[in-house]
């Protein structure tokens, strides 16, 4: 086991940023069951930054504006709708979950199913393009 990884909750945190966080925020919570666990205003009735819990898990989600960091990163929308890289989330009912984001106007771009290495689960498209998996396989 290596040392550099801390002895924490989670090690692995992806970063999000969106056009509309607050929007997204709500979504996130709404379809896909995030948590917020804290949720920073920018000052102007907007969110500056934002922690989203899901189990033992997070996502760290803030707006798209132009700074050193965000010019590190491009949107689906700037880049024909394509992602390169996605979260996936392990749940204990993906049929659940289906449901609720097919509620929430997620665009299902793999439909649910029986996975061959064991699982269920299902990938959708977020309101800004964010490609998300979900599903009971845990490869703990």
């Amino acid at each position: 086991m290596t040392t550099t990884a801390k002895a924490t909750a989670a090690t692995t945190i992806p970063c999000l940023r969106y056009r509309d966080a607050p929007a997204a925020i709500e979504w996130l919570c709404k379809a896909l069951g995030f948590e917020k666990q804290l949720i920073v205003p920018d000052g102007n009735g907007g969110v500056a930054h934002a922690q989203l819990s899901f189990g033992n898990g997070m996502v760290m989600v803030a707006p798209a504006i132009d700074s050193d960091y965000g010019r590190l990163m491009k949107l689906p929308a700037d880049i024909g709708g394509a992602n390169t890289q996605n979260c996936y989330l392990v749940v204990s009912d993906a049929d659940a979950v289906y449901r609720s984001a097919r509620e929430a106007g997620a665009e299902i771009v793999l439909d649910i199913k029986d996975e061959d290495y064991g699982g269920r689960g299902f990938t959708c498209r977020d309101p800004e393009g964010h490609i998300w998996s979900l599903g009971t396989y845990d490869p703990w």
